[in-house]
């Protein structure tokens, strides 16, 4: 007997299954645990006459990890029978398992997630840990996958069409407490003995136990499709699925027809429903972009690809923050929520005063919604001291400045709070655009200056860009990295350079959408085809919310010290639209209440009816492709471009940090993967075609020649 799962009988009769895959810390569906389980299945059916029950457990810190991704991302279309047929085998020894005729109790000692709930899902009676580190759910969308062990099928027959829906289709994950009020697990338990001793009382209890569907007379919860009701949710479901997908992400649509098909039949033909559309899935490229990315290379991220060897963990105590803004006060409250005490200063104590308010106001939400007690939350905003004075950087182990975009006002801020700091304290600004290496010029230390730049709203956005300046340390580096893992950020690290890698690639995507518009390309057209793209916003609104005054001026910022270091001053077709925008009309975007679009008060925004007449010409209007392609293809150019400079140094840094930090299009996999998926010849076609169409800023970089010459991937 293999010791993948564990089979331990005991004088009560009861058989302990102990799931413990050799060789991995987790576990995970693969031929191990296949070929293991259906030696425990047989082995239980031939030995049904002496069990009186089956507690199916975990020797890992987690019960179940799920399917194996290394096995999923190989699936390609021409193995699609045989790993059809393999899934088939798989959900048949779970339907064995809880129609053996006996009681079958999930003891869930840790997360038990995609195949793992799956497997609990098969038992009759689901017994937790109540403990805040176990969490339960499928997430298998969120990698472009659906939940092809049985997962469809059970959770729609446990819950109703209406409330499994969350949990298939937007991966939603819960803890134990809310996990018991949402009736997906029995009981929680405060020890693993009294969990399992709870599970032997509920087999005892229970011989002749069944699962609800294979009981005569059972009924969906809330009813079929063809219930009133459900149909009148059904009618609308897709169009608002698709409002939110925007047909880039095949997963949750595919999910849905699982379970509004599978609801109508019977449980077996509902399996095999379910494993045609995993299939599908498996072997389609949007899921082998988001394992890729959102797997491997996000884990390898995480893992410390980027960072240093060689130095200790540091675990940084006190944050100075110079300005209280939107970014300062974000950042402040990252800090404060990973424990570390924070120094938050500002011209005036009211605006110190205002930026800790910020935290103040998110910890109200999450105690007004039961998330979080008051003693924790009073105990939270005590970590965030408000001040007017340099002298309270005392002690200070990390400074980050975020002040406005201005290289003399920078320098006076850092210099003074670095005095104050201690001795070895990393200085760090969260410039979006101006080099870090000049803005190290202002301190006595600049082998401890780095570039630490966050995105907005700082509370929400994952990424953190980690810019190591030309003279900044290797140390400096690590203990850089060290801080964004401990505020539970993701670090991508890059080379120094204007722009950086982020903001580089973003102009390039507002910059391409302002200047279709100054074409004369609709704008409607232009903010609908950039989110069936699959950006999150289109270019016009989010140069709005960035307003075009800031973009304006970092532009100057960018001439003044290209000319002053004897550079010739890049153009670019949609500047003119920006100038016209603030001088002629008066638009700077949405602060200032107008922008490309209009913003009632009370009411949606909507596009200024104005740019039709001033920028839309007739027989301007380009294909929908041509919009779509432009939009993503200067993105990962210049993502290309970025590499080959040296600005970014991995592949995995390029597909994250573009996802995370600019919202490049999640199905590509990234602004790389976005080239490799579409096939690096093709993709060079493409370019050059753009480029003869639209302008040379299309042109393919060396790289990506060099790369399609040689028939290579990123």
């Amino acid at each position: 007997m293999t010791d993948a799962i564990r089979y331990e009988k005991g004088q009560d009769n009861i058989v302990v299954l102990t799931m413990d895959m050799p060789g991995q810390s987790a576990n995970t569906m693969n031929a191990v645990y296949r070929e293991a389980m259906g030696k425990v299945v047989d082995r239980l059916e031939a030995e049904r006459d002496d069990i009186a029950g089956v507690i199916v457990t975990s020797a890992k810190k987690t019960f179940f990890a799920g399917g194996d991704l290394n096995e999923l991302i190989k699936v390609t279309k021409a193995d699609a029978n045989d790993f059809y047929q393999m899934i088939l085998r798989i959900k048949g020894q779970l339907r064995r398992l809880e129609t053996l005729g006996k009681p079958v109790v999930a003891a869930i000692n840790g997360a038990a997630l995609g195949g793992g709930w799956e497997i609990a899902l098969a038992c009759h009676h689901r017994i937790a840990l109540g403990s805040s580190s176990v969490q339960l759910g499928l997430p298998e969308v969120t990698l472009g996958l659906l939940p092809g062990g049985g997962g469809v099928v059970r959770m729609v027959r446990l819950l109703g069409l209406e409330k499994a829906l969350p949990y298939l289709a937007e991966g939603k994950k819960v803890r134990p407490a809310e996990a018991l009020k949402a009736g997906l697990i029995h009981d929680t338990a405060a020890t693993v003995e009294e969990m399992l001793d709870k599970a032997r009382a509920w087999i005892a209890a229970n011989p002749a136990a069944k699962q609800p569907w294979d009981v005569s007379g059972y009924k969906i919860p809330g009813g079929t499709p063809s219930i009133p009701n459900v149909a009148q949710m059904l009618a609308i479901a897709p169009s608002v699925l698709r409002d939110k997908t925007k047909g880039c992400f095949p997963a949750p649509e595919k999910i849905m027809c699982a379970a509004v098909e599978g609801a109508q039949v019977d449980f077996d033909t509902a399996q095999l429903i379910e494993a045609r559309y995993f299939t599908e899935l498996t072997t389609g490229q949007v899921a082998k972009n988001m394992i890729g990315t959102f797997w491997f290379q996000l884990n390898e991220i995480n893992a410390g690809s980027s960072r240093p060897k060689g130095f200790a963990p540091y675990v940084t105590k006190k944050v100075g923050v110079l300005g209280a803004g939107m970014m300062g006060a974000g950042i402040a409250y990252v800090s404060a929520a990973a424990g570390i005490e924070v120094v938050l200063k500002d011209v005036s104590i009211e605006a110190a005063e205002k930026g800790k308010a910020y935290s103040a106001t998110l910890l109200e939400k999450k105690v007004s919604r039961g998330q979080m007690s008051a003693e924790k939350r009073d105990a939270f905003l005590a970590l965030i001291t408000p001040t007017v004075s340099d002298a309270d950087f005392a002690g200070c182990d990390l400074i980050i400045e975020a002040v406005f975009e201005d290289r003399d006002l920078k320098a006076t801020v850092t210099a003074a709070a670095e005095r104050s700091a201690l001795s070895d304290a990393v200085i760090a600004s969260n410039t979006s655009t101006l080099p870090i290496t000049g803005l190290a010029g202002a301190v006595a230390q600049p082998e401890k200056f780095i570039g630490l730049h966050f995105f907005s709203p700082v509370d929400k956005m994952p990424l953190v860009e980690i810019i190591k300046g030309a003279q900044t340390s290797d140390a400096t580096l690590a203990r850089g990295f060290d801080y964004v893992l401990q505020i539970k950020k993701t670090p991508i690290v890059v080379n120094d350079s204007r722009g950086f890698f982020t903001s580089r690639v973003f102009a390039t995507f507002t910059n391409e959408g302002i200047a279709m518009l100054g074409e004369g390309v609709s704008a409607a057209m232009i903010e609908t085809e950039a989110r069936k793209a699959g950006m999150p916003v289109g270019p016009l609104a989010i140069s709005d919310e960035v307003s075009m005054s800031l973009m304006n001026h970092i532009r100057q910022q960018t001439i003044k010290d290209l000319r002053s270091e004897g550079k010739s001053v890049p153009e670019h077709p949609a500047f003119a639209v920006i100038d016209m925008m603030l001088g002629e009309y008066k638009r700077p975007g949405k602060a200032a209440g107008g922008g490309f679009y209009d913003y009632p008060a009370g009411s949606k925004k909507h596009l200024w009816p104005e740019l039709k007449a001033r920028f839309e010409k007739a027989d301007a209007q380009i294909s929908q492709v041509d919009v779509r392609d432009r939009i993503l293809f200067i993105q990962a150019i210049e993502t290309v471009r970025c590499l080959e400079e040296g600005v970014l140094l991995s592949t995995a840094d390029a597909n994250i940090g573009s996802i995370f930090g600019i919202g490049f299009a999640a199905w590509s996999g990234g602004a790389l993967q976005f080239i490799n998926q579409y096939g690096v010849q093709d993709f060079v076609a493409r370019a050059r075609y753009l480029a003869e169409q639209y302008g040379e800023r299309f042109e393919p970089p060396a790289l990506l020649l060099e790369k399609a010459a040689k028939g290579e991937q990123f």
